[in-house]
């Protein structure tokens, strides 16, 4: 069957095709690479507003608005009358028929998309990332599947069971049972990849050595160790090994009452989980700091970045989107980067890092867009797009849509439950932003960022005027990064509310220090909570403790 349209990617980019009124090729550059971004994308299909962040971000937004209309006018015209038999065009999408399309080249003949010269950040940051792998999308293009050695950007770990050293032979159940209970709690984490519990008791049975394990595995980190019971009391010792070197990157010993290790909320099982989130994310920032991005192994970059990110200090956050942008590269077809990618620019407007918050709250929603459009059904991107559409856009019945699709999906998604929280504080449901929290941290799996769920669950309780549950979370989110001014203003409001004027004034001093362009006007204007109760006590207290 011959196909309507013939696109080449590779080298120097061309597309051709025929229509009712004859043959068409398409010269613009912008047009051709808008034909690129419909062919790469998952059944061809781009939201307008993704297609409009990337060729004209750079304009002002209802300026490029009318830039991607004026494009599609154009089109219509330029394609003899097969612009309606390829393209299906709505006010959220665009969509092209791949059935129709036939690609021609291959990445010998050239780099991607050779010569197409637009200038727009975010086009050629998804430019470079399909250069980076230019196999991997001919075979997506030609119908193939990828190839085998498409990469993986999050670290795998594997927990075998734990290994009965005393005790009776029933007991070598309750060392199977933990190691599964970690693999559960492990398997929360949007930075992990955790190898089934399965996979893991098959392999432990056969006693492999390191590298062994690794091969049959493809871990980069294992957990194991030992499990002495004595009497009604348990003893058990678990090592976490990086796999590819063999060295024990910690240890632990956790010992109680049997019935202390069988409850569902076991603090046994519940330190160890928080030891291998620790654990993996400083061993990650440790290789990711002094080192060139090619130096790094393909699970540093994106979780060092996400380290970064949150030390909340403006040199490590710059370089923080840099090893995500890497770990993009690497692995474009991984949704979880890109939402990354997205929470990198809310919080550069949030912490008055950005420059144009206008343009960066569109690269945000950009990124979100192309996490979806990767896989529709991701809670953890989901989740991330409700931040953007929360915290940037102020489109709170969207952003609630988002977060309850999320836990739809994954009930156990405690970033949806912990932002969903924060979404029900602006709304003034103290109750809901207080359970919602609640649940946020019980199902927390992974805390090297714990501050950040304290910070939020401060917000809750301020939201339910608990004005003391509220500065008990704020303080300790500040113990475990005292960089964050979202917590610091929780605090000026607790110790107003409580009647504590004197270090209400203390807390807003150091505010100033920390954030020096901070005032109460532009908290006013730009802050999602600004009109509800909960921001308007934020502002009253802020002002009463000398801040303008």
């Amino acid at each position: 069957m011959t196909k309507q349209l013939q696109i080449n990617l590779f080298g120097a980019c061309s597309v051709r095709g025929t229509g009712p009124g004859g043959a068409f090729e398409i010269r613009p550059a912008k047009h051709r690479a808008m034909f690129a971004l419909l062919a790469t994308a998952n059944g061809g299909k781009r939201t307008r507003s993704w297609l409009l962040n990337m060729l004209w971000g750079a304009s002002a937004h209802d300026g490029g608005r009318q830039s991607l209309r004026t494009a599609l006018s154009k089109l219509r015209a330029e394609m003899c009358g097969a612009f309606d038999e390829l393209l299906s065009v709505d006010n959220t999408d665009i969509t092209l028929d791949l059935s129709k399309v036939e690609f021609s080249g291959a990445p010998s003949a050239g780099e991607f998309l050779e010569g197409i010269d637009i200038r727009d950040d975010d086009f050629n940051h998804w430019l470079q990332g399909i250069r980076q792998a230019p196999d991997q999308y001919f075979a997506l293009l030609r119908g193939g599947p990828p190839p085998a050695a498409a990469r993986t950007i999050l670290p795998a770990i594997a927990v075998l069971p734990f290994r009965l050293v005393a005790g009776e032979a029933i007991h070598t159940v309750l060392g199977d049972w933990l190691a599964e209970e970690i693999c559960r709690a492990l398997s929360r984490s949007p930075l992990l990849t955790v190898i089934s519990h399965l996979s893991a008791r098959e392999i432990s049975a056969q006693r492999p050595d390191m590298a062994r394990l690794k091969r049959a595995l493809s871990v980069d980190y294992c957990v194991l160790g030992s499990l002495r019971v004595l009497g009604e009391r348990v003893v058990l010792d678990a090592d976490c090994v990086d796999a590819a070197t063999g060295r024990i990157l910690w240890t632990r010993q956790a010992q109680g009452a049997m019935a202390d290790f069988l409850t569902p909320d076991s603090e046994a099982v519940a330190e160890i989980v928080r030891a291998i989130g620790r654990s993996v994310a400083t061993e990650a920032l440790t290789h990711a700091r002094g080192r060139s991005l090619k130096s790094l192994a393909d699970h540093h970059p994106l979780i060092a970045g996400v380290g970064m990110m949150h030390e909340l200090r403006l040199s490590s956050f710059s370089k923080s989107r840099e090893l995500i942008e890497e770990a993009i590269r690497r692995a474009p077809q991984v949704p979880e980067a890109h939402a990354w990618l997205a929470e990198w620019y809310v919080m550069s407007i949030f912490n008055g890092w950005s420059d144009d918050s206008l343009r960066d709250a569109g690269r945000a929603m950009a990124a979100t867009e192309e996490a979806l459009t990767i896989d529709p059904d991701n809670p953890f991107a989901l989740t991330i797009d409700g931040v953007v559409m929360n915290n940037l856009f102020q489109r709170l019945d969207t952003a609630a849509h988002r977060f309850d699709a999320a836990l739809d999906l994954n009930p156990n998604e405690s970033l949806a439950w912990l932002l969903s929280s924060v979404l029900a504080a602006y709304r003034d449901d103290g109750a809901a932003a207080v359970s919602r929290a609640e649940q946020a941290i019980r199902l927390s799996p992974v805390d090297p960022f714990g501050y950040f769920y304290d910070s939020m669950a401060s917000t809750a309780y301020l939201a339910a005027e608990d004005w003391t549950r509220a500065l008990d979370f704020a303080d300790r989110s500040l113990v475990r990064n005292d960089r964050h001014t979202s917590s610091l203003r929780v605090k000026i409001c607790a110790l107003h509310h409580l009647g504590r004027g004197q270090e209400a004034r203390d807390a807003a001093e150091d505010l100033k220090r920390r954030q020096p362009g901070f005032s109460v006007a532009q908290y006013r204007r730009t802050h999602p909570a600004a009109e509800a109760r909960v921001g308007q006590n934020v502002v009253s207290a802020l002002l009463q403790a000398g801040l303008t």
